[in-house]
């Protein structure tokens, strides 16, 4: 089960964000000086992940050089083909693509794009579905190829406030699909975007290719601040651990929600009886506000 797997697989926590531009497309900044502002936020690691546009050359940024010991970087772009529900392109975020990887074919749609991007190794999240306001009939065109939706987007949530997208999540999880939900910045850095949500990748080693097996794997959670130190399921029970925080909501189905509310919470326990034999998810939320999200349960 891979929202709890994420605290029992060996290995440490890498803090990383998978969706940011560079002016190689429509960022403001430079990879360089990207790259340089997320180490010096604490990163791990980083995927440059410009638009793989034709009017941009159909880059895949190669961070490579701009490697060190503190943060790596990991190859791959945001992906575009017609068309979604509302005659608008698709927007995937296509995390570990090759850098040669080919630009789109004149009659190629995107789900064929996707699956290319997935045959060649990409992480494949469905990028800020509230933002294009994808319908259900979108997601489940996607929902068989994707790894995950972007649960959270920085940069939308305070250009259109756009930024939560857990009701499309949910949606597809009622219909069966087995998909995570990973946490993103869209960070364009012309206005303040930068560092709002990220992932928390359980890795052996803060390398790309063991970073992306993990991130398939779901081994991860997503954040804009509170840990989730442990899922455990027992009995019926989960038992949750955690950084402090106010709420430990466990959401599922429909109106199908239990919750524990207090002060400087660090543990919870909830009783999965409304829950059972669905799924479920966790979400935790702090004094201020930030919430931390953890990949769906299958009861």
């Amino acid at each position: 089960m891979p929202g709890r797997d994420a605290f029992s697989a060996p290995g440490r926590f890498f803090r990383g964000n998978i969706h940011t531009h560079s002016d190689r497309s429509d960022g403001a900044l430079s990879p360089d000086a990207v790259c340089r502002a997320y180490a010096e936020a604490g990163y791990d690691f980083l995927c440059l992940s410009d638009h793989f546009l034709e009017r941009f050359g159909f880059p895949v940024t190669d961070t490579r050089e701009l490697r060190s010991n503190r943060m790596t970087t990991i190859l791959g772009a945001e992906i575009h083909a017609p068309q979604n529900s509302h005659g608008e392109i698709w927007h995937l975020l296509a995390c570990g693509l090759p850098d040669d990887f080919a630009p789109l074919e004149p009659d190629e749609d995107a789900v064929a794009l996707a699956r290319r991007a997935v045959e060649a190794g990409a992480f494949l999240g469905i990028a800020h579905p509230n933002w294009s306001s994808l319908s259900i009939e979108d997601g489940r065109q996607m929902a068989g190829l994707a790894h995950a939706v972007e649960i959270w987007n920085t940069g939308c949530a305070i250009e259109c406030d756009r930024g939560d997208s857990g009701y499309f999540l949910d949606m597809l999880l009622n219909d069966g699909h087995r998909l995570a939900a990973y946490a993103a910045d869209d960070a364009h850095f012309r206005i303040a975007d930068g560092f709002g949500g990220w992932m928390m990748v359980k890795a052996e080693e803060n390398e790309p290719e063991t970073l992306l097996a993990a991130m398939k794997a779901g081994r991860f959670y997503s954040s804009q601040g509170p840990e989730i130190a442990g899922l455990a399921v027992e009995g019926g029970r989960l038992r949750v651990a955690c950084s402090p925080v106010s709420v430990v909501a466990v959401v599922g189905r429909g109106s199908r929600a239990v919750d524990v509310v207090g002060s400087d919470l660090t543990e919870a326990e909830i009783d999965l009886t409304r829950l059972a034999g669905d799924w479920c998810r966790v979400v935790v939320t702090d004094a201020g506000g930030r919430r931390a999200w953890s990949n769906p349960l299958w009861l």
